[in-house]
């Protein structure tokens, strides 16, 4: 086996571990046990359990951002690639429980821990609010307030993506097609509407 195997092997490992038992709960003994590996090739990779962590989280981030950009792409109509793209972010979560899991799921207590996980999702937040941007009326979101206004609207969206996904990890017997016609009815039809000039304000 590879250096480069090996450690695919770890990181795939600790990402059940991390969506299984939490952070305080998946030690490396456990994560190396499950690799076929012991714990000092574990640490041969990453310096510390919270490095591993880390690297996981940014992982998931990249892969989820390069959905995005990916989907989005192209010269189509948003009426077209919008849907397109929440179902590409469907099949992604459904391919990938335990990343999905771990990502949007923290619960470990440790203000160190919690701080890691909250600065790679406002990362990629800051990341989803730029691509938004980049839609033809975007500006009109949130109002003149510029890059702000579009990470909250990133965040509305984001937010709603992520309670969808961890409920339909609950529901599993929801059919994909369904999830997908529920986030765009909720979260991108009114979003729609402002694009096109209708907006709401106090």
């Amino acid at each position: 086996m590879s250096r480069a195997e090996r450690r695919e092997g770890i990181e795939r490992v600790a990402t059940e571990g991390f969506a299984e038992r939490g952070y305080p709960g998946a030690s490396i003994d456990e994560i190396a046990r499950r690799s076929g590996v012991t714990p000092p090739v574990v640490y041969d990779h990453f310096a510390s359990k919270l490095e591993l962590h880390r690297r996981l989280l940014e992982r998931q981030r990249d892969a989820l951002l390069a959905m995005w950009r990916d989907a989005l792409a192209g010269d189509a109509p948003a009426a077209e690639r919008i849907p397109r793209a929440f179902d590409a972010w469907a099949r992604h979560v459904e391919a990938n429980p335990y990343a999905t899991r771990m990502f949007f799921r923290e619960t470990s207590g440790d203000p160190e821990v919690q701080a890691v996980h909250a600065e790679v999702r406002a990362q990629a937040g800051v990341a989803l609010g730029a691509l938004l941007g980049a839609e033809e009326g975007a500006e009109r979101l949130a109002g003149p307030a510029g890059a702000a206004a579009l990470e909250m609207a990133a965040e509305v969206m984001r937010a709603g993506l992520i309670g969808l996904a961890l409920w339909w990890q609950e529901h599993p017997e929801v059919p994909r097609e369904q999830i997908v016609a529920t986030a765009v009815n909720v979260l991108w039809l009114g979003f729609e509407r402002v694009r096109a000039g209708e907006r709401w304000t106090p």
